[in-house]
């Protein structure tokens, strides 16, 4: 059965996802803690409540959280600290449009049951804004302190996936080796448009093509334009093989915005430095070759974050605007 599309032109889920997503056009948002910590895995979380309203008032497309459970000091990143799900519904309730993100919540180490609640749950308190973007998890470390196979995560993450997506049946029914729901009760709230907008990170441990047909959209990594047109060119591909509608696919980019407007890229941890021309130009390449969303990392931007993010509105979003 063809699902039915929202005005971008891909299927029609939440407020969110249908105002994120457009085909052939690619919106802006940020990672969030909006903040420089370049010199530590650990921010300092201040004023983030008012960065997060800032970006909402300035019209960022979206701001993403991460689901880190640990501050694995190998790994050197503790991302925003709190709770992702928690911080959620703080942030729904001091915003107003802005879509809220997560990329990506690690499905091995929660349970499903509990994914699928809270998820909803921050959905509905958003007016169906949120975008949940899952992960097998990359961190061995953690695995251990929850008692869960590093080895077979890929395997335990196609299973979360499955309940969680029978979570929005009702009084849902089925055997799972995750658990058995009887069919005698319900998980309430249900999502907004009575589906979750779920993304897929990466590979997280599964076959092309069962992302390609299970996602409803797809969250990469930066890579080289030509590659990443090849990358994206072969999911969509997938995708169509499948006898699905287009999805979306996104990526992230560091960033660290220069004063001087003309000044080149130099490379830094998965982006650039430049000034903002050399940005538009980037940005505008990847959305050429198909990419409809770049969540923005400013924790190596060196500037002012306020200004930071005053100078993107000004003069990145009007040329990036879903």
């Amino acid at each position: 059965m063809l699902k039915r599309t929202s005005d971008g032109g891909f299927q029609s889920l939440n407020t969110a996802y249908n105002a994120t997503f457009r085909q052939n056009r690619m919106s802006i948002g940020l990672v969030v803690p909006i903040e420089n910590y370049a010199n530590s895995a650990v921010p300092t979380m201040q004023d983030h409540l008012d960065r997060v309203k800032l970006a909402d008032k300035l019209g960022f497309a979206a701001v993403w959280l991460r689901d880190v459970p640990f501050d694995v000091p190998s790994f050197g990143d503790a991302g925003q600290t709190f709770d992702p799900f928690v911080y959620l519904g703080t942030l729904a309730a001091v915003t107003d449009r802005i879509a809220l993100g997560v990329s990506s919540i690690i499905l091995p180490l929660r349970h499903p049951a509990h994914v699928a609640k809270a998820a909803a749950t921050a959905d509905v308190l958003s007016g169906g804004r949120l975008l949940l973007g899952i992960a097998s998890g990359d961190r061995p470390a953690e695995f251990p302190a929850l008692n869960v196979s590093f080895e077979t995560r890929g395997n335990a993450f196609r299973e979360s996936y499955d309940y969680i997506r029978r979570m929005a049946d009702p009084t849902p029914a089925f055997n799972s080796p995750l658990g058995a729901p009887s069919g005698g009760m319900n998980m309430l709230p249900k999502p907004v448009a009575d589906r979750l907008p779920i993304l897929i990170t990466g590979g997280s441990q599964q076959e092309p093509d069962w992302i390609a047909h299970n996602a409803d959209g797809w969250m990469t990594y930066p890579r080289n334009v030509s590659h990443q047109a090849e990358v994206i060119e072969d999911y969509r591909r997938r995708v169509a093989a499948a006898g699905l509608a287009d999805k979306p696919v996104m990526q992230p980019l560091y960033v660290d915005l220069l004063e001087d407007k003309d000044a080149p890229p130099q490379p830094i941890h998965l982006g650039f430095r430049s000034g903002v021309r050399a940005l538009n130009r980037y940005l505008g390449s990847l959305e050429e070759i198909g990419v409809n969303h770049v969540a923005l990392n400013i924790r190596f931007n060196q500037a002012n974050t306020e200004n930071t993010l005053a100078r993107l509105a000004d003069e990145l979003l009007p040329n990036f605007h879903a």
